[in-house]
């Protein structure tokens, strides 16, 4: 199939480039010039993968990357927290709605004018149903959505948008997927230590993905896709996993958000059943981690204090509960 994966770079980007390159599908790539991001694309330079820079906000390089297409797979979407750029949905709302909204928009108005035989898949998120600890688990896909933050109200304008486009779609609202690197976010303290989180691999997202373009009985509906029942935590129990896999060592409960966060657990016995994509645990995860670290793990064992002190001086809750015990 000739397919368009947009945000083709980042993290679910690069799994699901892989996933749908091994099938052999025909792939345009889109996604913005960042220098990780052209560090990723040479590695596929050379592997029948046609890449496109550009911009959502950008209706000239948004229509180019649509032409001919008969499948669209849009992930890009800035989030509340990114790394590289400092730049993310909660601390720039406006350029936020410009690219996730805006930029979605425009994205379905050229498949609209263009390719009208189309199929769009949208990834979503957890996030959209808002606080929902106070509720039994797991979330149900049909559960009312209540966005808090920036980011999962511009993803229920998003959903919004897709399923009334008129075109065939697909909704996947997605668990937390992690990057396999080593991140030292002050958003990993956002959670309350007893929150609900359900973790799915990546590359079980890319398999959901793939399968899903093969797949008749997708089209036309949301989807839950987490981990399942095996990768279902308490918040305390996988940021321990994580921190440990990384040299650090789980952090105090004072580090973290008193306020219940918008994860919880997801039902996906019907997306499993339909897409049969769950292979991978949190422990897989770790194992990547670890490997991936190599012996830049030793390094951060060797100077932990040092990195647990200034990981906890990033975390406004620790730097308050020390400041008003």
């Amino acid at each position: 199939m000739k397919l368009l994966l947009t945000g083709a770079f980042g993290n679910i980007g690069q799994a699901t480039l892989a996933a749908l390159h091994q099938r052999g599908h025909e792939i345009r790539c889109f996604d913005v010039p960042t220098k990780n991001n052209q560090r990723v694309a040479r590695y596929w330079q050379n592997r029948n993968i046609e890449i496109t820079w550009g911009d959502l906000r950008d209706p000239i390089a948004v229509q180019q990357a649509v032409a001919n297409r008969e499948i669209v797979i849009h992930l890009a979407f800035v989030i509340p927290n990114l790394p590289t750029t400092g730049v993310g949905s909660e601390n720039a709302p406006q350029r936020a709605f410009a690219i996730n909204v805006s930029g979605a928009k425009l994205l379905i108005d050229s498949m609209k004018k263009q390719q009208p035989q189309a199929k769009l898949l949208f990834t979503s998120s957890l996030h959209v149903f808002g606080q929902t600890q106070h509720l039994p688990p797991p979330r149900q896909v049909t559960d009312p959505v209540h966005p808090e933050e920036h980011y999962s109200r511009h993803k229920v304008q998003v959903e919004k948008m897709v399923r009334e486009s008129g075109l065939d779609w697909t909704i996947f609202r997605l668990g937390a997927a992690m990057p396999v690197k080593m991140i030292f976010d002050a958003g990993m303290f956002d959670l309350t230590i007893n929150n609900r989180i359900e973790f799915v691999h990546r590359q079980d997202v890319a398999r959901a993905i793939a399968n899903a373009l093969e797949t008749e009985a997708v089209w036309g509906k949301l989807w839950l896709i987490g981990g399942g029942p095996r990768n279902q935590y308490i918040y305390r129990d996988l940021a321990s996993k994580v921190l440990d896999a990384m040299g650090v060592g789980m952090l105090p409960d004072a580090a973290f958000s008193p306020t219940p966060y918008p994860t919880d657990w997801l039902d996906t016995t019907e997306s499993q059943k339909v897409l049969n994509f769950q292979e991978h645990t949190l422990d897989d995860y770790v194992a990547e981690l670890q490997q991936k670290l190599g012996w830049r793990r030793a390094v951060i064992t060797w100077f932990r204090p040092a990195i647990r002190i200034w990981l906890l001086r990033r975390s406004p809750w620790y730097r308050q509960r020390k400041k008003h015990p």
